[in-house]
């Protein structure tokens, strides 16, 4: 596994047995060229893999090779797992995990690299539902205008207030939102977004979100040029995730927000907002760039919950 970079040296590390180090360097080369994983997606799988491996080579007491791989046992695989639980691991981390392994095997039995079936025998982790957390109405509408008040320069303010416009307007992930580059910039009523699987996707633009990046253009004292990232930092590089995450943090203590009120939560709003003013569950999913619907059906449960609450709160008969 040679010219590596980064987390793939720990494989490098934990691989010594050279059938499998083409193995796992081709299966890399096919998440990046063939599927277009994205970098961080990446360092994910290369992460669970290792430790997969680690696992294996303290259960076997030697280097894992290809040769085994392909005669593990159920048994192997569950006691892999319940490492994993008495080290404290979460399911969510450890369903990711195996949801990797799996894909590794799956992609090495297509590409006839060799094949192991008794990983199918092995459940995955019950994981708990989860409901995505909105902010209500008034909330949603308080975080996007007060973040500006946070920052430490008026064209900072704008700046932030653009982003989380976008986010609550648009629908966006913050790594679509940050992603944005110059020539980007909406001068209509729709944009194109980049979103997960280097899909594209038109997002309906507010003449409110129009205008706050247009606030923000005309006050950032960097030039951009037009591949140039949309939205900068205080020195003109591109802005990081973690500022704005860190911008909502203070805010809920100063607003007192709920800990849920975080950046991705403004994309959750935006979508059970929609729902409940009586969106189609179908447009919603586009504008949110879902793949499956699914998972978009989540935010259905969030509206029942409060048509419950607004039932038992105000129906004569509830209240017997």
């Amino acid at each position: 596994m040679a010219n590596t970079t980064g987390l793939e040296s720990t494989l490098e590390v934990v691989v010594e047995d050279a059938a499998l180090g083409s193995v796992v360097a081709d299966w890399l080369q096919w998440l990046r060229d063939e599927r277009r994983s994205s970098p961080h997606t990446v360092d994910a799988y290369v992460r669970d893999l290792a430790a997969f491996l680690t696992f294996l080579s303290r259960h076997q007491g030697g280097p894992a090779t290809l040769a085994d791989l392909e005669v593990l046992g159920a048994r192997d695989f569950r006691a892999w797992l319940a490492r994993r639980a008495s080290a404290g691991l979460g399911r969510t981390s450890t369903a990711r995990a195996l949801s990797v392994v799996r894909g590794f095997y799956v992609w090495m039995e297509r590409n006839e690299r060799g094949r192991n079936h008794a990983i199918r025998a092995v459940r995955t982790p019950k994981l708990p539902k989860s409901v995505p957390k909105p902010l209500n109405v008034r909330d949603a509408a308080v975080a996007v205008t007060d973040i500006g008040a946070l920052a430490s320069e008026p064209w900072i303010a704008s700046r932030d207030i653009a982003v989380m416009t976008l986010l609550y307007g648009c629908g966006l992930r913050i790594s679509e939102a940050l992603g944005l580059v110059r020539r980007d910039a909406p001068d209509g009523d729709a944009m194109t977004v980049l979103g997960k699987g280097n899909k594209q996707r038109m997002v309906p633009v507010l003449p409110v979100v129009r205008e706050a990046i247009g606030t923000y253009l005309a006050e950032c004292p960097h030039h951009l040029e037009a591949d140039d990232p949309l939205f900068v930092g205080a020195r003109g590089g591109p802005l990081n995730a973690r500022i704005i995450q860190r911008q909502m943090q203070k805010l809920r203590g100063w607003l007192g927000l709920p800990d849920t009120a975080t950046p991705h939560a403004m994309r959750h709003s935006f979508a059970t907002h929609l729902l409940a003013g009586g969106g189609d569950l179908r447009s919603i999913q586009e504008l949110l760039g879902h793949a499956s619907l699914s998972t978009t059906q989540r935010y259905t449960a969030v509206d029942s919950e409060k048509l419950l609450r607004e039932y038992q709160a105000t129906h004569p008969r509830a209240r017997s």
